[in-house]
C-alpha cells in the first residue's frame, strides 16, 4: 500500500517541481530571474582556446583577445582614432643629435671645423627664428641646447655568427673598442628626419661625409667579423647620429590586479622581456630599434632609439606592460624552487615556461579568475581600475569550436555575441531579439604558402595557384556579397592600402601556362610532374570555420583542374596553430586582422623574420620590400609614409607570397538587451543602442556595455 502511494505521489511531486521551475529558472527572455547576475555577465565564444595570455609571447587571436582585457599599454587610440594616454598620462617626442668632428675636416667656408665654430653656427641658427621658413632657420628653431663631448673610447661586446674551421656557422662574442673624436651634441624638441640635409646646408658637405667603421676601431677585427655585424656595423660609428627620444610621464595611483603599485620599473622590465632571447618573443623586432629604456624616477621613463623609428608610438600601445614583481628573474627563481626545476631546464626557464604565461596579472579592466582548458576563461571586472570599472562584472570566454553550436548558444542565451556567417545575416536583420552590427574591419583572408618548401619557392607556381581561384565567386557565394577583394598586405580600411594595385585575374588557362613555364607538365593521370616529382601538397585550416572550410574545398577543386594534387586537412585550432607557428605546413587558409593603423610591416614581411616562432610565416624575402619596410620605419612624414607603404603593398602583391582573397565585413550579432550606459557627474544614467566607434571598432565602448531587461529602444519599438 505504501509503495503504491509513493509511486503515485512521486510523479505528481516531480511535475509540480518542474512546473514551478518554469517561473524561476532563467530563460533567454527572462535572464534576470533570481537576480541580475546574468545581466551583469558577458559571455562570448571562440573557435579555439588561447595558448598563452602573456602578450610578450602570444600570437593567436584567442590569446590576444584575453591579453587585451587583462593588460594595458602606455598609450591608446581614442574614439576619433587619435592618440591618448593610458598608463602614461602624457608623453613627448624629441631627439638628441651627435656630430663627430673628424680631424682636419672643413666647414662650408673652408676653415677647419672646431667644436667652438660648430657650436657658434648652430647657436646663431637657433637665435635666427625669424628665418624659420628656411632649412637652416627651421633647424635652429628646433634646437633647445648644445654641448661638446670630449674624445672617448667605447668598448663593446657584439654577438656575431661566423664560419668555424669546418665551415659551419658558429656564434661567438666580438670585443671591439671604438674611438670617438670630439663631438657636438645638441638636443632638438622634435625628430628632424632630414637633419643631415639641413646640417649640410649650414656646415658644408665635407664635414658630414661618412667614414667606415674600420678607421675607428682600436682593436683587432677581421673583415669577416665586421661583415658579420650586419646592419649594426653602420650604427656603431656614425659621423651624424640622431636618436629619437620618447619621455613618458606615468599615471599615478595605478595598481596591478594583486594590488602592487605600477611604476617605471614595470615599463623597463617589460621592454627587457620583449628583447630577452630566452623569451623568444615574436614581437622582438618591434623593440630592436630601442637603444635604452631608463626609469628617471618612479613615474618617468625615458626611451632612446638607435635610429629613426616612426612606429615608436604604436609600439607602446595595446597590451604591453607586465608586472615586474611577478615575472622578473628573482620571481622566476622562486617559482623554479617551488616547482623543483633543476639542471638544463632551469637554465632555459623563462616567461614561456612560467606559470604566469597562463595566469595573467595586469593593470587592465578585467582580472583573471579561472581557466578551464578547451572550455572557458573567466575574467572579473577589476574594481581598482584607474579609468572605469566595466558595467559587466564577469566576462566568460567560452571555447566552442563549431559555429552551429555557437548559434544555438546565442539563441538560448548561453552567449551574448556571435559572429554570424554571411548567409545568416538576413534573418538576424529582421529578428527583434538581436542587434545586428555590420562594420568595415581591418582584416584580410588569404591562402598562405610556405615559400621555404617546394614548389612554393617559385613565384610562378604561387601566381598560378592564385589565378586558378575565382575570388569574386567566393565573395558572392561564400560571403553572400559581404566582402571586398583585396590585393596586398595593408588593410583596406587604412590609407596605406594601394587601390591602384591590380587584382590577380581569375584565369585557369593562364595558370596552366605559368605552370608549364615553371617546368611542371601534366602526367598520364593529369597531375603535373617535374624531375620525377608530382605537384602535390596539403592545404590546411582550422576546424569550425565554415568559410575557411569552403575555401579549402574550392581551392582543392580549382587546383585539381589545372593539374595539382591537393590533400585537405581540417585541424583543431591548437593543433593547427602549433603547426603553423612552427612552419610545419605546405599551404593554409587563414586571415590576418586587427585593423591597425601601423604602416610598419617588419614583423610580417621582412626577410629577417622567417624563423620558427617569428611572424613572417610565408618565408617571404625580397630586398626591395626589405628596403621599403626599413625606409617606412625611418619616415615621420605621414604623406611620404603613405607613398612608401603603397609602393610596398604593390611590391609584395607582385611576388604573390600568399594569395590575397578578401576583406570581410564584421557582422556581429548581439543580444538586443545589451545597451551602452553613460553616467553623468550626478550619477544619472543614459541608455543607448550599441554603435561602432570610428574605424568600425564595434567593441570600443565595451566597458560601457550592460544588459538590461527593458532597453529604451525596444520599449519605443513596442
Amino acid at each position: 500500500m505504501l509503495t503504491r502511494r509513493i509511486l503515485t505521489i512521486l510523479p505528481v511531486a516531480v511535475i509540480v517541481v518542474l512546473l514551478q521551475s518554469a517561473f524561476w529558472v532563467p530563460t533567454y527572455d527572462r535572464q534576470d530571474v533570481g537576480g541580475d547576475a546574468r545581466l551583469r555577465t558577458f559571455i562570448t565564444s571562440s573557435i579555439g582556446d588561447a595558448k598563452f595570455t602573456n602578450p610578450v609571447i602570444s600570437t593567436d587571436a584567442a590569446s590576444l583577445d584575453i591579453a587585451a582585457l587583462v593588460y594595458e599599454g602606455l598609450l591608446d587610440i581614442d574614439e576619433n582614432m587619435e592618440w591618448e594616454g593610458a598608463l602614461a598620462e602624457r608623453w613627448s617626442t624629441s631627439s638628441v643629435a651627435t656630430l663627430a668632428l673628424l680631424e682636419g675636416r672643413p666647414l662650408a667656408d673652408g676653415s677647419v671645423a672646431t667644436a667652438e665654430a660648430v657650436q657658434r653656427i648652430l647657436r646663431e641658427a637657433a637665435a635666427d627664428t625669424p628665418g624659420a621658413e628656411s632649412p637652416e632657420g627651421a633647424l635652429g628653431a628646433a634646437i633647445s641646447s648644445i654641448r661638446t663631448l670630449p674624445p672617448e673610447t667605447v668598448s663593446r661586446v657584439e654577438s656575431i655568427t661566423v664560419a668555424d674551421e669546418e665551415g659551419k656557422p658558429t656564434s661567438r662574442d666580438l670585443e671591439i673598442a671604438i674611438s670617438n673624436p670630439i663631438r657636438v651634441q645638441f638636443e632638438l624638441d622634435r625628430v628632424v628626419p632630414d637633419l643631415e640635409a639641413r646640417l649640410t646646408s649650414l656646415l658644408g658637405e665635407s664635414l658630414l661625409a661618412p667614414v667606415g667603421l674600420r678607421s675607428r676601431i682600436e682593436t683587432e677585427a677581421t673583415d669577416e667579423e665586421l661583415d658579420a655585424l650586419g646592419e649594426r656595423r653602420d650604427e656603431l660609428f656614425q659621423v651624424l647620429r640622431q636618436n629619437p627620444v620618447m619621455l613618458f610621464h606615468l599615471r599615478r595611483g595605478v595598481t596591478f590586479h594583486d594590488g602592487h603599485p605600477f611604476d617605471a620599473g614595470d615599463v623597463v622590465f617589460s621592454y627587457q622581456a620583449y628583447v630577452d632571447p630566452l623569451t623568444a618573443s615574436p614581437r622582438a623586432s618591434t623593440w630592436e630599434p630601442v637603444e635604452s629604456v631608463t626609469a628617471l624616477d618612479d613615474h618617468t621613463v625615458r626611451v632612446v632609439y638607435k635610429r629613426l623609428f616612426s612606429p615608436a608610438t604604436i609600439a607602446w600601445a595595446g597590451p604591453t606592460i607586465l608586472p615586474e614583481h611577478l615575472m622578473n628573474r628573482a620571481a622566476l627563481e622562486r617559482e623554479m624552487d617551488r616547482r623543483g626545476i633543476e639542471g638544463e631546464a632551469r637554465e632555459r626557464f623563462g616567461l614561456r615556461q612560467s606559470e604566469t604565461a597562463r595566469n595573467p596579472i595586469g593593470t587592465g579592466q578585467y582580472r583573471f579568475v579561472e581557466w578551464q582548458s578547451d572550455e572557458y576563461i573567466h575574467l572579473r571586472a577589476y574594481e581598482g581600475h584607474w579609468k572605469k570599472v566595466p558595467e559587466y562584472r564577469d566576462y566568460y570566454y567560452r571555447i566552442i569550436p563549431e559555429r552551429v553550436t555557437q548559434e544555438v548558444e546565442l539563441r538560448s542565451g548561453g552567449i551574448d555575441a556571435y559572429e554570424a556567417p554571411a548567409y545568416q545575416i538576413p534573418r538576424y536583420r529582421e529578428d527583434p531579439r538581436y542587434r545586428f552590427i555590420s562594420a568595415p574591419q581591418g582584416y584580410y583572408a588569404y591562402i598562405g604558402y610556405n615559400t621555404q618548401r617546394e614548389p612554393f619557392e617559385d613565384m610562378r607556381v604561387r601566381k598560378a595557384l592564385g589565378m586558378a581561384i575565382d575570388v569574386d565567386a567566393i565573395i558572392e557565394f561564400v560571403l553572400y556579397g559581404e566582402g571586398d577583394r583585396v590585393t596586398g598586405p595593408y588593410y583596406i580600411t587604412t590609407p596605406f592600402y594601394n587601390p591602384e594595385t591590380p587584382k590577380l585575374p581569375y584565369d585557369p588557362q593562364g595558370a596552366r601556362e605559368l605552370l608549364d613555364e615553371a617546368g611542371w607538365t601534366p602526367g598520364p593521370d593529369g597531375i603535373r610532374t617535374k624531375d620525377g616529382k608530382r605537384l602535390a601538397f596539403t592545404i590546411a585550416t582550422n576546424n569550425g570555420n565554415p568559410q575557411r572550410k569552403a575555401i579549402v574545398t574550392i581551392a582543392q577543386n580549382a587546383w585539381k583542374d589545372i593539374g595539382v594534387e591537393v590533400t585537405t586537412q581540417l585541424l583543431e585550432w591548437t593543433v593547427f596553430i602549433e603547426q603553423y607557428t612552427g612552419l610545419e605546413f605546405d599551404a593554409v587558409v587563414l586571415a590576418w586582422g586587427g585593423g591597425s593603423l601601423n604602416p610598419d610591416l617588419y614583423q610580417l614581411w621582412h626577410s629577417s623574420q622567417t624563423g620558427p616562432g617569428q611572424m613572417n610565416r610565408a618565408g617571404y624575402a625580397n630586398p626591395e620590400a626589405d628596403a621599403l619596410i626599413e625606409e617606412i620605419r625611418r619616415t615621420y612624414d605621414p604623406d611620404q609614409q603613405r607613398v612608401l607603404a603603397r609602393r610596398l603593398h604593390s611590391v609584395i602583391a607582385a611576388d604573390h607570397p600568399i594569395t590575397f582573397l578578401y576583406s570581410a565585413r564584421a557582422n556581429l550579432i548581439l543580444d538586443q538587451k545589451i545597451v551602452r550606459v553613460d553616467t553623468d557627474a550626478e550619477g544619472n544614467e543614459t541608455l543607448s543602442r550599441v554603435e561602432p566607434a570610428s574605424g568600425g571598432r564595434i567593441a570600443y565602448w565595451f566597458d560601457h556595455w550592460r544588459k538590461v531587461t527593458n532597453p529604451p529602444h525596444l520599449e519605443a519599438a513596442n
